[in-house]
């Protein structure tokens, strides 16, 4: 018999937090959605509010939260610089406030706590391909700082509550993610270029289009919280989740307009600071360590996500 487990998801309204519920449910757990609905929305879990073993709470991770939990997903805090930037010390603030009391609580309910980082812990990186034990290249003061020191301050809790309370850890590092119920204004590439593609609009892209992105199918990277949530209690992470494919910019817009059939034009802007020229995650330690790797193509994953945004222009919301 499937023992059901009880498992928060902080951020649970938000893009990869909706894909998570809807995973988690579906493998028979009670699943706690946890959102302050700053960026996430609740057309995004709409189809699961009726589930019977799922619950909403609208709550903000800065707070102290006291519920009874055996996992906890905390993926709580805005992730596009847009939102991010919007309110620094509030993004800060999630990352760190958040983390300690999300430990907090795992601390006193004895649960197993995996938290969402990010591969702008490797700021702008000196090192291509990233792996796992480079330290990174990270401007402590720039504008992005609130959300990248934020990110590493919280891997930094993580592992302190590990060593000294013996808790049970699991750090995933995320890459570029992309799929249904991404934000249409969050100023990320892949839903920028399929908002304008689909509009006609001219395309803008930064720079000359060299840099270079790795972009994952969404239900490839839950797939590998679920494998790393469940794998052994002597691997914490952290483990880089993401596709190593690496494209340029220019070859993404490309594409969009090729699968949307649009009549875009491409435009280019000046690059903004602290914008990095490259990356493209080592995946082999999640590879080894949870049998994991994107099956998902780039051209696969596009066509449902350019699916969901052209309901959303036909449908708004």
């Amino acid at each position: 018999m499937h023992l059901r487990k009880r498992i928060l998801v902080t951020g649970g309204a938000g893009f990869l937090g909706s894909h998570l519920c809807a995973r988690l449910l579906a493998e028979g757990n009670d699943v706690l959605c946890l959102d302050n609905f700053f960026t996430g929305t609740k057309d995004n879990i709409e189809q699961l509010l009726d589930h019977h073993h799922f619950e909403l709470m609208r709550h903000d991770v800065t707070f102290p939260l006291y519920v009874e939990v055996d996992e906890i997903y905390n993926l709580a805090c805005p992730a596009s610089p847009i939102h991010y930037q919007h309110d620094p010390v509030q993004t800060t603030k999630t990352s760190v406030h958040g983390a300690i009391n999300m430990l907090g609580l795992a601390k006193r309910t004895r649960a197993k706590i995996m938290q969402a980082s990010t591969s702008e812990v490797y700021g702008d990186p000196q090192v291509h391909p990233q792996t796992e034990d480079y330290w990174g290249h990270v401007n402590p003061t720039g504008i992005r700082s609130c959300y990248d020191e934020g990110k590493r301050c919280a891997e930094t809790l993580f592992f302190d509550y590990h060593r000294q309370h013996k808790l049970r850890i699991k750090v995933a590092r995320i890459f570029n993610t992309y799929g249904p119920n991404m934000h249409p204004n969050d100023g990320r590439v892949v839903s920028n270029f399929i908002m304008q593609a689909l509009q006609n609009q001219p395309i803008t892209i930064y720079g000359d289009g060299g840099q270079t992105r790795s972009f994952c199918y969404v239900d490839d990277l839950i797939e590998a919280f679920v494998r790393l949530m469940n794998s052994p209690d002597d691997f914490t992470g952290p483990v880089n989740t993401g596709n190593p494919n690496e494209f340029t910019i220019l070859e993404l817009a490309e594409k969009v307009i090729e699968i949307t059939g649009s009549s875009s034009k491409i435009e280019h802007r000046p690059l903004p600071h602290d914008d990095p020229k490259q990356r493209q995650p080592d995946i082999t330690l999640a590879r080894e360590k949870l049998g994991w790797e994107p099956a998902t193509t780039l051209d696969e994953g596009l066509k449902p996500t350019i699916a969901y945004f052209d309901e959303l222009l036909r449908n708004p919301r």
